[in-house]
């Protein structure tokens, strides 16, 4: 049979839609829903990125003048960029490898201790006072906590002052982050751990499967491939999203940009400033590295128990 032969065997579009009308009929609030508050804005932001817009006049077509700014001029970014692919480089894989740990971890324990622990691990990921408790911590006199743990155990003479020393900024911001981060896909994984077959581990036994490290690369990994991207999916946009704990504990602008990242630009331009086209064209460069990025991340996914 030829290529054309088989392509013209292939229902077509309508035939589809006709053979599944229940099924679109009942997802079409969804995609209706997505597309107005999800593809249409994303479209809206990369036009209005090429224009000059403050909010009080109609926004004026400038090409690619935004762009050229934000790459060539803006040295602001620059360090905003270089902070969030740091963010990003480092909470992302371990935040991902330490829910997929925790995950599996938990769910050997049964019942009620099980559900405990899940509430245990996630809770910091919705505590509203999280930050409160990380600025008692950090704060940069003789009475805050870590201060005062190593003044009294003699490991520095003078308090420090953490969050306005910009050496110590980032990497606060790395291990408050990464405490916030067990959040959506750690309960992801743990939901899919819990309805792998058991039968699989037994087939695995009678295969060859010798020790637990086989097990979770060639039955269990592969088993729950979806939440697997589902957690890549979060973890990435959450690691190229960090804002809100850089302003929180640093300020929002942080000591000698210290701090300073992609979002907490974008905030300044679009919600202090209200320069929306220059606001939109950083959002635009944001949206295109969560793209690359995720992308990446799914192919490497693919790969797993091959």
């Amino acid at each position: 049979m030829t290529k054309t032969q088989k392509q013209s065997e292939k229902p077509s579009v309508g035939a589809v839609l006709s053979k599944h009308k229940a099924s679109y009929l009942m997802m079409a609030p969804y995609f209706l829903l997505f597309t107005c508050f999800t593809i249409l804005p994303v479209v809206a932001s990369m036009f209005i990125s090429l224009t000059y817009f403050n909010m009080l006049e109609l926004p004026k077509f400038v090409g690619w003048t935004n762009y050229l700014k934000l790459l060539l001029e803006d040295d602001i970014f620059i360090i905003s960029l270089k902070n969030t692919l740091i963010l990003a480089v480092i909470t992302g894989p371990v935040s991902y490898l330490l829910c997929l740990l925790f995950a599996w971890i938990i769910n050997e324990f049964k019942g009620k201790l099980r559900a405990f622990l899940t509430l245990i691990f996630y809770a910091p990921s919705i505590a509203g006072q999280a930050y409160l408790v990380w600025n008692i911590i950090l704060t940069g006199d003789r009475y805050g906590l870590l201060n005062g743990f190593l003044l009294q155990n003699d490991f520095i003479q003078e308090p420090i002052l953490w969050m306005v020393t910009a050496k110590y900024v980032l990497p606060v911001l790395i291990i408050v982050q990464l405490w916030l981060s067990l959040g959506t896909g750690f309960l992801a994984f743990i939901a899919g751990l819990q309805t792998i077959d058991k039968a699989l581990y037994e087939a695995a036994a009678i295969d060859g499967i010798k020790n637990r490290w086989q097990e979770l690369w060639f039955v269990t990994l592969p088993a729950i491939k979806p939440q697997l991207m589902f957690g890549a999916v979060m973890q990435i946009t959450a690691s190229f999203a960090i804002a809100d704990v850089s302003i929180q504990l640093a300020g929002n602008p942080s000591v000698g940009y210290a701090g300073a990242t992609i979002v907490t630009h974008l905030q300044d331009y679009g919600g202090v400033r209200f320069e929306m086209g220059y606001a939109s064209a950083i959002a635009t460069v944001l949206f295109l590295l969560m793209i690359g990025t995720n992308k990446l991340v799914q192919r490497l996914l693919r790969k797993v128990g091959d």
